[in-house]
C-alpha cells in the first residue's frame, strides 16, 4: 500500500492559530482515522517570540516590550529555547507514525533542500543545522499519541537582530558563548542566495517531502488548512493557545531554587515545601525532551524535601524511561540528581 501524503500551507501569521493547527495535525494523525501517513504542514508566524514547553516566560521574553512593540508570545508543545519568528523566517512540521519517525531522516531532508537551492548546510548537534559554520535552522521534536513531531525555523531574510532585543540572556549562557556570540553564529539564507524567495523554499520542501516519504504512485493531497481549523474541537484549541495560562502560567515564587548549565540545556528547579514536604515544582529548561522533563516534575509533589528522595526519582525515572528523541535521559537524570545532592536538602 502507498503511504498517503498531505501537505498543508497556512497563510495566516498568528502563532497561536498556527500552533494549534500543528496539534490539530498531531490529534488527527493519532486518531481511529488518520487523514494520511505522513504530514508536511508549512507557517509562517509575524513578529513572535516563541518559547519553549519548559520556559519560564519571564525569565526569558522581555514580555513588556515585546508586547508595547505590537508582537506576540507564543508557547509550543516541544521543549528546546525561545526564538523570534518574523516573516523572513518560514516554519516546517513533519507529523508521521512513531514507528516510522527518524529524526536523521527529516534533518536530512532538510539538508537536502539546502544543496538542491545551491547551499551546503550541515548538521550541529542535536538540533541546528548551519551555513558556513552559522545556524540558520533551529529545530524540536516531539513524540505524543503515537505521533512523532519535527518542527524547525529556515532563516530566509529575518531580522534576527530583534532576537537580542526581546530575549533575556542567561548569564550562564553569555559565560558559555561570550555576549556577542549569538549574532554572529546566525545567518539567513539570503546571505547565500540573496534572490531566494519565501514560495520557492516551501516549493523545495515540498518535492523533498514527497520524494522521501512517499512512491511513485502514493496519493498526495494538497489541503486547506480550513480543513482542521473548522473542525468543532479548533477554536478550543486555538483558545488554549493563546491564553495566558499556556503562554505565561502561573507566576510562583519559589522557596527554594537552584540551576545550572549542563551541555544539554540550561535548568532551573524551583521548589514550594509544605509541612516539610514538596508542594510544587517546576523545571524551567530549554532541553528538548520536554515530556520526560515534565514527567520527573509531576513526580516530585507529596515527596519529603530531601536531596535524597528527590535524586532518587529521577534515578528511576532515567532507569524506567527509554529515549525516543536523541537525548540521553540517564545524562539528564544523572547530571541533575548530582545537582541536587550537592544542595544538602
Amino acid at each position: 500500500m502507498h503511504p498517503r501524503l498531505l501537505l498543508l500551507r497556512e497563510s495566516g501569521t498568528n502563532p497561536w492559530h498556527n500552533l494549534a493547527l500543528e496539534d490539530q495535525l498531531l490529534a488527527a494523525l493519532a486518531g481511529p482515522e488518520p487523514p494520511a501517513d505522513a504530514i508536511l504542514y508549512l507557517w509562517q508566524n509575524d513578529h513572535t517570540v516563541v518559547i519553549g514547553r519548559n520556559q519560564n516566560a519571564w525569565s526569558e521574553c522581555h514580555t513588556a516590550l515585546l508586547e508595547e512593540e505590537g508582537g506576540r508570545l507564543a508557547r509550543r508543545t516541544t521543549g528546546g529555547g525561545a526564538v523570534y519568528h518574523d516573516l523572513g523566517n518560514l516554519n516546517f512540521s513533519i507529523l508521521l507514525p512513531q514507528r516510522v519517525f527518524d529524526l536523521d531522516r527529516s534533518f536530512d531532508l532538510i539538508i537536502g533542500v539546502v544543496h538542491e537551492l545551491g547551499m551546503e548546510a550541515q548538521r550541529s548537534g542535536r538540533n541546528d543545522i548551519l551555513l558556513d559554520g552559522m545556524k540558520f535552522s533551529g529545530n524540536a521534536f516531539r513524540i505524543d499519541r503515537g505521533v512523532g513531531l519535527h518542527h524547525g525555523t529556515i532563516l530566509l531574510n529575518s531580522d534576527y537582530g530583534r532576537l537580542g532585543r526581546y530575549l533575556n540572556v542567561a548569564p550562564e549562557k553569555l559565560a558559555a558563548r561570550g555576549i556577542r556570540s549569538v549574532r554572529s553564529r546566525v545567518t539567513n539564507l539570503s546571505a547565500f542566495r540573496p534572490e531566494l524567495t519565501v514560495a520557492e523554499v516551501q516549493d523545495a520542501i515540498e518535492r523533498a517531502f514527497i520524494a522521501c516519504y512517499g512512491t511513485g504512485d502514493s496519493p498526495i493531497e494538497r489541503v486547506s488548512p480550513a480543513r482542521f481549523t473548522e473542525l468543532p474541537d479548533f477554536a478550543a484549541r486555538a483558545a488554549r493557545f493563546a491564553s495566558w495560562d499556556w503562554n505565561y502560567g502561573e507566576s510562583i515564587a519559589f522557596g527554594h531554587e537552584v540551576g545550572e548549565r549542563f551541555d544539554w540545556g540550561l535548568v532551573r528547579l524551583g521548589f514550594i515545601i509544605k509541612d516539610g514536604r514538596v508542594d510544587t515544582a517546576r523545571i524551567h529548561t530549554d532541553a528538548l525532551d520536554e515530556a520526560w522533563i515534565r514527567r520527573v516534575e509531576g513526580a516530585w509533589p507529596g515527596l519529603p524535601f530531601r536531596s535524597q528522595d528527590l535524586a532518587a526519582v529521577l534515578e528511576a525515572e532515567a532507569a524506567d524511561s527509554r529515549d525516543a528523541i536523541g537525548v540521553s535521559r540517564n545524562r539528564m537524570a544523572a547530571d541533575l540528581a548530582a545537582l541536587i545532592r550537592e544542595q544538602g536538602w
